[in-house]
């Protein structure tokens, strides 16, 4: 097990591959995903969910091409909806199932290049909650922020 880790960079560093983009089980989307994408795309928010997204349990999920990757994802631009990506996508890889389950990382380092193994968990649940803390205090901000801007 590596020692003295202390910080993100100590952990993880997106080497920009995509691989995250194939969707392992799907990327989730939140309502608040949705109203931001179809925005960003200028499509109907009403028939999002119809044309991009597929159902997965109780939650829907962005619709994957054929190759397995995000209907959003561009071999050459990479993540076309980047400044709206979903929530989770901007969480990746600091997810609660780490938190829960910090063997997990192992497990997703073996598709994410960017992603170092064999962290002490004590030191990567420390990390993967900090900067989760970090994503869900900055992305109630921007809703806030949303809800001011519209008020009259």
């Amino acid at each position: 097990m590596m020692s003295e880790i202390k910080a993100v960079c100590d952990i993880f560093e997106c080497q920009l591959c995509g691989n995250c983009c194939k969707g392992f089980g799907g990327t989730y989307v939140t309502p608040r995903d949705i109203i931001n994408i179809s925005t960003y795309i200028c499509f109907d928010r009403e028939k999002f969910i119809e044309i991009y997204c597929d159902p997965s349990g109780s939650r829907h999920v962005l619709t994957q091409g054929k190759d397995g990757n995000c209907i959003f994802f561009d071999k050459v631009k990479q993540c076309t909806i980047h400044p709206v990506k979903p929530y989770m996508c901007k969480a990746w890889p600091f997810i609660q199932t780490v938190i829960d389950h910090p063997e997990n990382w192992d497990i997703m380092a073996g598709s994410c290049p960017g992603m170092k193994k064999d962290i002490l968990y004590k030191d990567l649940q420390k990390i993967v909650a900090e900067e989760k803390e970090k994503l869900d205090k900055s992305s109630q901000d921007s809703a806030s922020q949303i809800v001011l801007d519209r008020k009259p």
